[in-house]
């Protein structure tokens, strides 16, 4: 354990994922339970995802989710990762994430994503064009300004109770959303682990044109990606193969299914093409033993200078999750439970 490692928060972002024989809601419990987990192991923060119409993620009303994972918990910070604004009128996710923060006072965090419906239909039942995303700047400062009462399309309109709140803020980004943070001063969440060079460019970028807001002083910087950690490498890279997977199904049969288990994925006869993105979907990602993981991560913190890390594992064996979890918690030296077994 390094002294970055110690000195970074590590927080967790869950989406929901569902698993192949399981029912849908059933992941939705599994979240809220996993973050009484994490709060046990001594994670920053929690954070929830917004996905519609897809078969692999339950988790379709991330500020509905975060209250029954603030809830349950104590401590532990609750956020989404994100709430996506060109799904939404800014208006009522003022008030959504007022009433948050009005109900669990010093804990909520509102992360803010740009991403649009995957589907023409999908984007059709949401009220949202295909190009929504471009307008995300103009929608970030309609949302802030519902908070600091300085909105001004829409005179004599209140956004009860956000109007006078300051929670913290974020973007979620991959390149250009880190322009869009700078430009907010928000904080800036980035990934993937993938496209090292790229995010550290964006980062870069992010940092430069760095404003000064109501909301930030100054740059604040989380990378996020999947870490996944266990007994050998070849343990902790089967962790990976379930998202892996989904993630090569969906990119040649149009849709992101439930999580498999890794042995059926080993007996799978994919396609050239199907394996090609099932090996991509596991490259780059950060995986191994306890010190390989610490090494590869202190690496990471050091060249992009971040200020936290957001972990966003998902597998198939909920054991062997929570299981990485307490390993990286250990490897991070994080001032929880980290040496003993949670259940909750």
């Amino acid at each position: 354990m390094t002294s970055r490692l110690r000195n970074v928060p590590f927080s967790i972002l869950d989406r929901s994922r569902t698993r192949q024989g399981r029912e849908r809601s059933e992941a939705l419990r599994d979240t809220v339970r996993f973050a009484q987990q994490a709060e046990a192991l001594g994670y920053h923060r929690f954070w929830v995802s917004e996905h519609h119409s897809v078969p692999g993620v339950a988790g379709s009303a991330p500020t509905v989710l975060a209250a029954a994972v603030a809830s349950a918990t104590d401590r532990i910070r609750v956020g989404t990762g994100g709430v996506m604004l060109p799904n939404h009128r800014p208006l009522v996710v003022a008030e959504q994430f007022g009433v948050l923060a009005s109900l669990f006072p010093g804990r909520i965090d509102m992360g803010l994503g740009r991403s649009v419906g995957f589907t023409d239909g999908i984007r059709r039942a949401l009220g949202a064009e295909k190009d929504a995303a471009q307008d995300f700047g103009a929608q970030l400062a309609e949302l802030l300004g519902w908070f600091t009462g300085e909105q001004r399309a829409y005179p004599q309109v209140h956004a009860h109770p956000a109007e006078g709140l300051t929670l913290p803020a974020f973007v979620l980004a991959t390149g250009a959303g880190a322009d869009v943070a700078a430009e907010a001063g928000l904080g800036l969440v980035i990934g993937d682990l993938r496209g090292r060079d790229r995010m550290l460019r964006a980062i870069d970028r992010y940092r430069e044109g760095f404003r000064p807001s109501a909301w930030s002083s100054a740059p604040y910087v989380v990378v996020s990606g999947n870490v996944a950690v266990a007994g050998t490498t070849a343990e902790a890279r089967r962790l990976l193969a379930p998202e892996a997977w989904a993630m090569a199904h969906s990119r040649t049969r149009g849709s992101f299914p439930a999580l498999t288990p890794p042995e059926e994925i080993a007996t799978l006869d994919m396609t050239e093409k199907e394996r090609g993105f099932y090996a991509e979907g596991l490259s780059g990602q950060l995986y191994g033993t306890e010190d390989e993981v610490a090494a590869a991560l202190d690496e990471l913190i050091g060249r992009s200078g971040a200020d936290e890390v957001l972990v966003t594992t998902s597998t198939y064996d909920r054991d062997a999750l929570l299981d990485s979890y307490r390993r990286l918690a250990r490897v991070a030296g994080l001032a929880g439970l980290a040496g003993d077994p949670v259940s909750v």
